[in-house]
């Protein structure tokens, strides 16, 4: 577990949203006892300070009860206040932590194939490849609303909502997705696991803010080989 580059989520966060993600996926379960800290952050290929960082966010989020001389226990309430809590790509065994490489980023009018979302005529259109821990699993375009802000990509981080909070100033409340099947676009790189114009899994997405219209739309193509869309009703 270490920050593949230099605006990567700290670790801390990183492992707290893998816990979390294998909570929502049942892969941890109620009232199970984590691994000893020094086994769990040797397994994690971190420091022992940087995992119990992570365990307290989790204690306070409600998600874990820290019982001294016993260890660690899940408590499996309702998620909460997580980076990745719209993030419904996972691994076919569940979960996963999501990472992103950034193929392009540009500042341009928005093209006529788009559906209405946003307040202007242009947008900031990124790019990116997407993991589910190292595994690879889908290409993404998303656009933001020129008139959310101007999208810097020295500053952008694996999470996207993330950098909205942090750098833009607003957070991202709902979403709307519409999953179908879809080519894989001309400008994925060959390093994407299917070729393209192959067919694959589609998610176009409409994300609102405070406002009454969307402030970005998406639509990521990912490898139903590798990753699957996931939507628990609870």
């Amino acid at each position: 577990m270490t920050n593949r580059n230099r605006n990567a989520l700290p670790v801390y966060v990183q492992i707290t949203e893998l816990i979390i993600r294998d909570i929502s996926a049942g892969r941890l379960l109620d009232g199970e006892r984590l691994p000893p800290e020094r086994e769990m952050a040797a397994g994690m290929n971190t420091s022992v300070g940087t995992l119990r960082k992570a365990l307290g966010e989790l204690t306070n989020k409600g998600l874990l009860e820290r019982i001294q001389g016993s260890g660690n226990y899940i408590r499996a309430g309702s998620v909460r206040d997580s980076v990745y809590g719209l993030f419904r790509l996972e691994l076919p065994e569940g979960g996963g932590l999501p990472r992103a490489d950034i193929l392009s980023v540009a500042t341009v009018s928005k093209p006529q194939d788009l559906p209405e979302f946003g307040y202007a005529d242009r947008g900031a259109r990124i790019r990116r490849l997407r993991y589910l821990n190292d595994t690879i699993i889908a290409v993404e375009e998303i656009w933001l609303d020129e008139s959310a802000g101007e999208v810097s990509e020295a500053a952008l981080s694996d999470s996207l909502y993330h950098y909205y909070q942090k750098q833009l100033g607003f957070w991202i409340t709902r979403a709307e997705d519409r999953v179908s099947i879809a080519k894989v676009p001309q400008w994925a790189p060959d390093i994407f696991t299917k070729p393209v114009g192959s067919t694959v899994g589609f998610v176009e997405r409409f994300s609102w803010a405070d406002q009454n219209m969307p402030i970005e739309y998406s639509r990521t193509w990912f490898d139903t080989d590798q990753a699957l869309y996931v939507q628990r009703l609870k």
